[in-house]
């Protein structure tokens, strides 16, 4: 662009971009190419600067489409930068400052016109742009077929400093995660000033410590310090442009003959303090220091790809999960994660549901199950519905979770979702110690509220005229408080025909069922008033009212004594629970739940009225040593495993291009290209 280029708009009329775009052949070794690189165009700090700098160069890249088929100057510029690159390392220790200044804006002018190439071109027309030369039109060099190949190893050299001949998969995939660890700042704007190399990092890491305007610019797009970071995940440019790289390529799909080596790579990975041999097998092998890379995930899970790499390494790196379960500060890793989930109206769904699979793949293990009891937090600011100076980070996880689908059943109304947070929940029942009293009132409430609203979609069903229906309409607007009111205004009227709509689910409850949901979706005219979104399938009502009494039954079946509190909210709702003891779908799952409300309201009964919450709960402590656990009917353990789909890219490749497309930094995709995913999609 020359040293008089400073302005975007006076680059569609550079002489010197229109002779790299022209008709004539420029060879490598002209000395136009040092007057073309001697610019200090400030690089884009942001994706509406780098549209900025596209459109006033869409004229100038078309024109080199047009005709590098013919002059080969592309394939000249990237060789030009390829033989910068052998002398950069001497350049940087040597402090020439003027080298390095070109070869960065070599790379820059590259990004530049390939970003616009893969607009223009499909992949087999771009591969062709690499292999013109300056003969005849659309002439081949005998050995530019391997220039394309070159430029990626010298960008893998440029990251990760290793020799060329090396293979380079483990360790691009060690620089990137260490690029992530380290969160570097970047450097001010305008320093120049060449330290000497960190230790364990690639000749990158080393130059761009201290170069602002030189190569970190070109590989963070220009992420400088000019300005502030919005939002924490940007604060390091050149970590969030590593983690998305690593993702990009840890999603890539497998070839017909061979494993996605970056996936292996991630896969296969130890800890720095493991001795131990690495199999034959495993061919893209390294060590990385856990301990290092827990807390950069602790700390940094406010980012979308932040929470997908711990997905990912949590869900295929057995060595990682094994050391994150083992782990006493388990605090630091599940707090985040719960507030994710916790702010889930302010979260894209991808987000909340890799947040969930997380717990849920922690969950699976018991002693996860048993030690999240044992930390004990003070002072939540963050959960709002109720001050909590004190309570154990089992029952937080409880709290949101419970929170969590409860907002999905009434705002999204994803069953894949909901399922899971019971899944999660299932799993970690069998364990529950020592249950917060709001967390053991939530889990009964919560029950509760699927179990009045079940009667309530069957009364208007089939009583559609009754005093309950009525009132129903109101259910929706009704603050937690105001159900209660509702629920003890209608308790008695339920309680009268409850176990009439019971007898007849008995005798024809599938067909019933298929009968109702079908009536709830399709047969309302058009005059009449839309039923409640939570009336529009019973089967799913039904499906959590159920994992949830198996979630109450394998809580008082294994750790009963640990759990007064629990004890305490079931009598509390008793009434209730006892009008479903009937329901052909939960009496199996109700014998347990109905001995202990009937043992332990006996005790209370006997103890007299106008018992304080402190003398019932003693009672109940009292009476847990003297129920006889034989009478309790043993249900198989509640174990739920995730399992990804059958092909998990349909999911994973749009999703880490959508993170690609809103939190690059500097990097500018026209929205009418996009084809991969929606515009308007989390």
């Amino acid at each position: 662009m020359g040293s008089n280029s400073s302005r975007i708009g006076d680059l569609p009329k550079n002489e010197y971009l229109k002779k790299l775009s022209g008709t004539e052949s420029v060879s490598e070794n002209d000395p136009f190419w040092n007057q073309l690189l001697s610019f200090s165009f400030p690089a884009p700090t942001s994706s509406t600067e780098l549209k900025l700098l596209e459109e006033a160069t869409i004229s100038v890249c078309r024109s080199l489409v047009e005709n590098n088929p013919r002059t080969g100057n592309l394939g000249a510029l990237i060789k030009v930068f390829l033989s910068r690159t052998k002398e950069l390392k001497l350049s940087a220790e040597c402090q020439n400052h003027i080298f390095i200044w070109q070869t960065h804006n070599a790379l820059f002018i590259i990004c530049c016109l390939l970003k616009v190439f893969i607009c223009e071109m499909s992949e087999e027309e771009l591969q062709l742009h690499f292999t013109y030369e300056e003969k005849s039109p659309g002439s081949y060099s005998s050995d530019s077929e391997d220039l394309l190949e070159e430029f990626v190893c010298c960008l893998m050299q440029l990251i990760t400093d290793i020799p060329l001949f090396l293979l380079y998969t483990s360790k691009l995939v060690k620089t990137l995660l260490y690029n992530f660890i380290r969160q570097e700042k970047p450097p001010p704007p305008g320093t120049h000033v060449f330290p000497q190399q960190s230790d364990g990092g690639g000749l990158l890491y080393g130059l761009a410590s201290g170069v602002a305007t030189g190569l970190w610019t070109v590989f963070t797009l220009g992420g400088v310090g000019s300005r502030a970071a919005a939002a924490p995940e940007l604060s390091s440019p050149l970590a969030n442009q590593s983690l998305l790289l690593l993702l990009v390529l840890a999603n890539l799909t497998d070839a017909a003959d061979a494993p996605n080596p970056y996936r292996q790579a991630i896969m296969s990975f130890k800890n720095t303090q493991d001795n131990s041999p690495f199999p034959s097998s495993i061919p893209h092998a390294f060590q990385i220091n856990f301990n290092s890379l827990y807390t950069a995930l602790c700390e940094q899970q406010t980012s979308d790809q932040a929470t997908l790499l711990l997905y990912t390494l949590l869900h295929q790196n057995s060595n990682i999960r094994t050391y994150m379960l083992a782990r006493t500060d388990m605090e630091n890793l599940v707090l985040p994660i719960l507030e994710i989930l916790y702010h889930v109206e302010e979260r894209n769904s991808h987000h909340v549901y890799m947040a969930l699979i997380i717990l849920l793949i922690l969950t699976e293990d018991d002693g996860f199950n048993r030690s999240i009891h044992e930390v004990i937090l003070k002072n939540i600011t963050w959960y709002s519905e109720r001050v909590l100076t004190e309570i154990s980070l089992g029952s937080l996880l409880i709290l949101v979770v419970i929170r969590t689908i409860q907002y999905n059943m009434t705002r999204t109304r994803d069953k894949y979702l909901h399922t899971n947070c019971l899944a999660a929940l299932a799993n970690m029942s069998a364990q529950f110690r020592s249950l917060h009293q709001y967390a053991a009132q939530r889990i009964i409430s919560y029950t509760c509220r699927h179990l009045r609203r079940y009667v309530c979609v069957l009364d208007k069903l089939y009583f559609p005229h009754s005093h309950c229906s009525t009132l129903q309409h109101c259910f929706s607007s009704l603050s937690d408080n105001g159900e209660e009111l509702w629920s003890l205004t209608c308790s008695h009227i339920l309680r009268s025909y409850a176990s009439s709509l019971f007898s007849l689910l008995s005798k024809k409850h599938n067909k019933v069922l298929e009968q109702a949901t079908q009536s709830l979706r399709g047969s309302l005219s058009s005059n009449d008033v839309p039923l409640p979104d939570y009336a529009q399938d019973l089967n799913v009502i039904e499906e959590v009212i159920r994992m949830m009494l198996e979630i109450i039954n394998s809580c008082l079946t294994n750790s009963l004594h640990h759990n007064p509190n629990l004890v305490y909210a079931l009598l509390y709702k008793r009434d209730l629970f006892e009008q479903f003891r009937t329901h052909p779908s939960f009496q199996d799952i109700m014998q347990n739940i109905d001995l202990v409300i009937t043992f332990f309201s006996s005790r209370l009964l006997q103890a007299g009225a106008e018992l304080s919450v402190e003398r019932v709960l003693e009672i109940i402590k009292q009476g847990v040593v003297a129920l006889p656990k034989d009478r309790l009917k043993k249900f198989p353990e509640l174990k739920f495993k995730y399992v990804e789909e059958e092909q998990p890219e349909e999911f994973f490749i749009p999703y880490v291009w959508s993170l690609v497309y809103n939190s690059a930094i500097g990097l500018y995709w026209n929205p009418q290209d996009i084809q991969l995913f929606t515009m308007d999609s989390d």
